[in-house]
């Protein structure tokens, strides 16, 4: 596995008296589309940055388009906003090239209650049998299909189908999904400790009733590696869709 670099935000949600802006940091936190968008600004292309090294110029996405636009592994992130005690939240930041947070924030230091921590490397080098305690938020949806029935026992509406739906909100489906997912993921959940469904937010325009939200679910819990190889890969691009999103990124500890 290429060597990654872990980031983690504090974001200014409000613990501080001194900092009365949280109110601005709250509105943004709650779109995603504007967290991923920023947080892409901490990588941008050599060009633009030496043509506009305090990023003083109007954003344009093409002068960070090698990470907005792309999902490889080799130059693609990921993230994850994790709750802390104390109404507080953290912004983990996955990412397989070196970001500029300086960069991204320096228009923005709003949104922060602290100085970045990182990036620091990280070069975990897994091996079947291995075991890890994990953490991921994912996007568990299903494409629909005519003979589709739903939680009712109905048939699933024509305009439905081929649609992606979110996955009932009861444990055994979840379960269910992220099994499957986990075993060409290189790795079998052991045992999950917290399966926590709930929506997340996003609007592109920023116009009101234009909005929409996705399926969010916080997984918790002990997986053993299966094939290090395929885990591996599963490490460095995500587990599931929407990863623009916030979601897919899994995080591991010794168990």
């Amino acid at each position: 596995m290429s060597c990654l670099y872990h980031s983690h935000l504090l974001i200014n949600t409000g613990d501080n008296p001194d900092r009365p802006d949280w109110r601005i940091t709250r509105r943004w936190l709650h779109n995603l589309y504007r967290v991923h968008q920023r947080l892409c600004m901490g990588f941008p292309c050599a060009a633009a940055k030496a043509e506009d090294p305090h990023f003083l110029k109007p954003y344009s996405p093409s002068n960070f388009a090698h990470v907005h636009q792309s999902r490889n592994t080799d130059r693609g992130f990921l993230f994850r906003i994790d709750p802390l005690p104390g109404g507080r939240t953290i912004i983990v930041v996955q990412s397989a090239i070196e970001p500029d947070w300086d960069y991204a924030f320096h228009n923005a230091g709003h949104f922060l209650s602290a100085p970045p921590q990182g990036p620091a490397p990280f070069d975990l080098q897994p091996h079947d049998g291995n075991r890890f305690r994990f953490r991921l938020v994912a996007n568990p949806v299903y494409r629909a299909h005519k003979n589709t029935v739903d939680q009712r026992g109905q048939k699933i509406e024509e305009k439905w189908v081929k649609k992606r739906l979110p996955v009932p909100a009861t444990d055994e489906a979840l379960r269910n999904w992220l099994e499957r997912r986990a075993a060409p993921a290189g790795f079998a959940v052991e045992k999950l400790s917290l399966i926590q469904p709930g929506y997340v937010y996003f609007n592109k325009s920023g116009k009101r009733g234009e909005g929409h939200r996705l399926r969010s679910v916080r997984f918790e819990g002990i997986l053993d590696v299966t094939a290090a190889g395929d885990f591996r890969k599963a490490l460095e691009s995500g587990i599931g869709p929407a990863k623009a999103f916030g979601f897919g990124l899994l995080s591991i500890a010794p168990a």
